[in-house]
């Protein structure tokens, strides 16, 4: 069977991570299959949001990880990748010297993106323009470790969009300046006076993790009530007690509350009580992004 295959290394606030699909055309039929994925839970938002610059063991673990990742691109025979660096390496103040280094160490050349370009590349991925009714309109939220995008979709067709410096590590650097939330609020009391009323498409780590951990089951989506519930819950345990009561990983057991604070905010402001969790990424948009560029390369 004839294929491709390409690689997304998404360099996040929160994580580094490696996607390796193969896309096979069966019966006529475009196929994505993963074959490989990789999360390194470095944080290096705690670097930026904390001190304006990444270095020391967080700049050690990129530059290894990021060397790691060009040897399984050879193993894998990988045909084409992209490396995107998002919010803490846009904010930091070294982040085109972090840049210059990993292209010499590991011979990858690494993009940094604008919020806007990342939801955008994310929100293709889903393919969900094909499964959106062009009788409602939709809030595309977008929550990651420094800042979180937001797309608004009104007969299929993107009306409005914002990135903002609010993310989950962020927050818990205790990073997000007052104004910043006030702006947030504004923007989307504003989209929803236009718009409303309005269904969410959340995106993001934490939000794929939250949508497995209430509705496994069910593919219904997930409603304003049950978000809350969860962060009821969680929000006064220590981080151990969410490790062992939910059974997070130490590295989403922070992050899960703030996350789940900014989509009850989205929530309670656009009067929400939808939320679809496509449980896609920025890795995954941007193979679709190089996929379909090869087909126009043909």
């Amino acid at each position: 069977m004839k294929f491709k295959t390409f690689a997304a290394i998404d360099i996040g606030s929160n994580a580094v991570r490696m996607l390796i699909n193969n896309i096979e055309n069966e019966g006529g039929k475009t196929v994505f299959k993963k074959v490989a994925f990789l999360r390194v839970p470095i944080r290096l938002g705690e670097d930026t949001f904390g001190k304006g610059k990444i270095g020391g063991s967080k700049l050690y673990r990129l530059n290894e990880a990021m060397i790691g990742f060009s040897h399984i691109i050879k193993a894998y025979k990988v045909s084409e990748f992209k490396a995107y660096a998002t919010s803490a390496m846009r904010d930091a103040a070294n982040g085109a010297e972090v840049v210059e280094m990993i292209r010499e160490n590991s011979g990858i050349d690494i993009t940094i993106i604008t919020g806007k370009e990342e939801a955008e590349i994310i929100f293709q991925a889903g393919g969900l323009h094909n499964v959106m009714d062009e009788s409602r309109n939709y809030l595309y939220v977008d929550v990651g470790g420094g800042s979180t995008e937001i797309v608004v979709y009104s007969k299929q067709q993107k009306v409005e969009s914002n990135s903002f410096q609010i993310g989950t590590v962020r927050m818990l650097e205790d990073a997000v300046k007052k104004e910043e939330i006030d702006f947030f609020k504004d923007w989307l009391k504003k989209a929803y006076s236009q718009y409303g009323p309005l269904i969410v498409i959340g995106s993001g780590g934490n939000i794929n993790k939250i949508y497995k951990m209430l509705n496994e089951e069910n593919q219904a989506p997930l409603s304003y009530q049950d978000l809350n519930e969860l962060y009821e819950k969680l929000k006064d345990m220590s981080i151990k007690e969410r490790i062992q009561n939910f059974q997070l990983n130490a590295y989403r057991a922070d992050v899960i509350v703030p996350a789940l604070k900014i989509f009850l905010t989205v929530g309670e402001t656009c009067h929400i009580n939808e939320f679809y969790v496509p449980k896609v990424g920025l890795a995954d948009g941007m193979i679709y992004q190089m996929y379909s560029q090869s087909l126009k390369d043909e």
